[in-house]
């Protein structure tokens, strides 16, 4: 299967039937109207294939969302976006196939705003695996995000799939203390909407730097924690998303020197 927003089939009043190719006001009232499809609790059956997915970017112009729509159209021919999808067989953790997908990048970098960026780049990627993932690892936000609408839940929502988002760094909220052992977690707070419990800081590893999990799409928080240990394997990083940033860190390289068709 390949996904495009056409090859999906969405009826043309359907919410996640978007543009990648809009202003970043646009894009904000997108993920404001996807945030009506999010689902928050377990929804899904077996799970038995997990994939970790990532993207990286070969930037040939700078980027910068204040250019003239000429200079605009020439950094869209210019730079490209690398998405690169690893899928794991639970609950061994066999990996099962990978792909890489090489697009036009068509968004500029807006903190908040990654999704645009990257999602077109990560359908293509999806689109070529022969086996479809039952849930998704995203290297970036679900919920834990202004909107609620980060990229593992534009994601999630977009493909009607369980996702999680399993990001490096905050990108808001705050937490309090967090014990050093593997699998101490302790809720991520926003302070500026009540106090509301956005995600998770996970320690992954005893003594490393937390990770910080939220739930993406048809998936509650807690359920997001437990898969999210269950595919650590020893690293600070889970396995899926670790494997994804590796894959696209070598076919980057491999696309700069010449090594790597964009095909």
């Amino acid at each position: 299967m390949h996904y495009t927003m056409k090859s999906m089939q969405f009826k043309s009043t359907d919410l996640r039937n978007h543009r990648w190719n809009v202003s970043c006001d646009q894009a904000r009232a997108i993920q404001e109207n996807l945030r009506k499809l999010r689902e928050d609790t377990d929804r899904f059956g077996v799970i038995r294939v997990v994939a970790g997915l990532d993207a990286s970017f070969v930037l040939r112009e700078p980027q910068s969302t204040r250019k003239a729509p000429s200079r605009w159209n020439r950094m869209r021919e210019a730079n490209r976006a690398i998405a690169c999808v690893v899928a794991f067989r639970l609950p061994d953790l066999q990996e099962v196939e990978r792909a890489f997908a090489i697009t036009p990048l068509e968004f500029p970098y807006v903190p908040g705003l990654l999704s645009f960026r990257e999602i077109p780049a990560l359908l293509a990627a999806l689109g070529k695996l022969r086996v479809q993932p039952d849930l998704l690892f995203c290297d970036g936000q679900g919920y834990a995000h202004p909107r609620r609408m980060g990229l593992a839940s534009h994601l999630g929502v977009l493909l009607d799939k369980p996702s999680i988002g399993c990001a490096k760094s905050i990108l808001m909220g705050n937490h309090g203390p967090l014990k050093t052992k593997a699998g101490s977690w302790t809720h991520l707070i926003d302070p500026n909407a009540g106090e509301e419990r956005i995600g998770a800081v996970l320690r992954t590893r005893d003594g490393v730097r937390p990770v910080y999990i939220s739930s993406g799409h048809r998936i509650s928080l807690e359920t997001a924690i437990r898969f999210t240990l269950a595919v650590c394997d020893g690293y600070r990083i889970p396995r899926p998303t670790r494997s994804a940033d590796l894959y696209a860190s070598e076919i980057k390289r491999k696309l700069l020197s010449g090594d790597l068709s964009e095909k």
